[in-house]
């Protein structure tokens, strides 16, 4: 079904951290899920830190002969660096990440894969949704914050389900808590992103509050990706926003105060609005100025960056083609996965 020429053809990445099930019974659930599809796979579980319990598990279904490959990170680094462990070690043409506790249900695994023939990635979407009335509140307010500043499509960015072709994961580095925001880096590299709706699992139930620390986290991963995505390759459009406009104000600011000390005979010694503005002009400068900079090392660099996807190259052929052929001396080839830069 999947052409590859690696032994395997899908590779499954689970990342195993605070949160998990029972391994031998998700292993059990997603196995058949994924036999459903027809192709070769393997699971790979990164274990994100010690997990005495989960390795004790994995092990044992590796020793019954299970395609299992085990990742043992020496400490905890985060979801997103054990995706990309996971990823390097992966070797099937097409990926898959699974969260490592029930969320969806393993008999809609074959749905996203399936979703590959008219995309590059696919996405879960758990529907219809369970949750108490905090929870969803949480969720809405989480996707509009992220729909207002990167202008995101996708309803249910917190599903660890997710399908992809392999060079998705060649030519996108994780990095922090971006494992989330993974559809939204695919697509500012020009891959075709759909997002699915699965059936979540009805063991997919998290109680539990989150600490006021998380949600500052996310506010501050949400302005990353902002940057990430419309500011990487343009860095003078918000640097020079912003100290164009801060420069401006300091400069109304410093205007006022002169006319106010040339024709109102108002002393400026003891006033700190003076200081305040001069900061202000100052720091317009030093922004605008960073901006160039970032201008002069993306203009640099430029040929080595690539934040476009050719799907099919159409070629004209010296050599003619039968009379009566259809487009004679155009050859149409279709790019394979070796051809991608990465």
């Amino acid at each position: 079904m999947l052409e590859s020429a690696s032994p395997v053809e899908m590779s499954v990445v689970i990342p195993v951290g605070r949160r998990q099930a029972d391994m031998a019974e998700l292993y059990s659930e997603y196995s058949a899920g994924l036999d459903k599809v027809g192709a070769s796979y393997e699971m790979i579980f990164v274990l994100d830190g010690p997990q005495p319990a989960a390795y004790a598990a994995l092990r044992a279904l590796r020793d019954r002969g299970a395609p299992v490959t085990l990742l043992n990170l020496s400490r905890v680094f985060g979801e997103a660096t054990a995706l990309a462990a996971g990823f390097e070690h992966a070797a099937g043409a097409i990926v898959l990440t699974l969260p490592a506790y029930h969320q969806i249900e393993g008999s809609e695994i074959p749905t996203l894969v399936a979703a590959l023939d008219r995309a590059d990635m696919s996405v879960g979407r758990r529907w219809p949704r369970a949750g108490g009335r905090f929870e969803v509140f949480r969720r809405a307010a989480f996707h509009r914050m992220v729909g207002a500043f990167v202008g995101s499509r996708f309803r249910d960015l917190g599903c660890g389900a997710r399908a992809m072709r392999r060079r998705v994961v060649e030519e996108i580095s994780l990095y922090g808590d971006q494992h989330r925001f993974l559809a939204l880096l695919a697509e500012r590299q020009g891959f075709r992103v759909v997002e699915v709706d699965v059936r979540q699992s009805p063991q997919d139930r998290n109680a539990g509050r989150y600490p006021l620390r998380e949600y500052a986290h996310r506010a501050l991963d949400i302005l990353t990706v902002l940057f990430l995505l419309r500011f990487t390759k343009k860095p003078l459009r918000f640097f020079g926003m912003v100290g164009v406009s801060t420069f401006v104000l300091g400069s109304v600011l410093i205007a006022y105060l002169v006319v106010e000390r040339l024709f109102f005979d108002q002393s400026l010694a003891e006033r700190p609005a003076l200081l305040l503005a001069s900061l202000l002009a100052v720091l317009g400068l030093q922004l605008f100025a960073i901006g160039l900079l970032g201008e002069l090392i993306i203009f640099t660099h430029a040929r080595g960056i690539k934040d476009y996807q050719v799907e099919e190259v159409i070629e004209f052929s010296a050599e003619r083609e039968p009379a009566g052929e259809a487009s004679p001396g155009i050859v149409t080839r279709p790019l394979g996965f070796s051809e991608f830069k990465g």
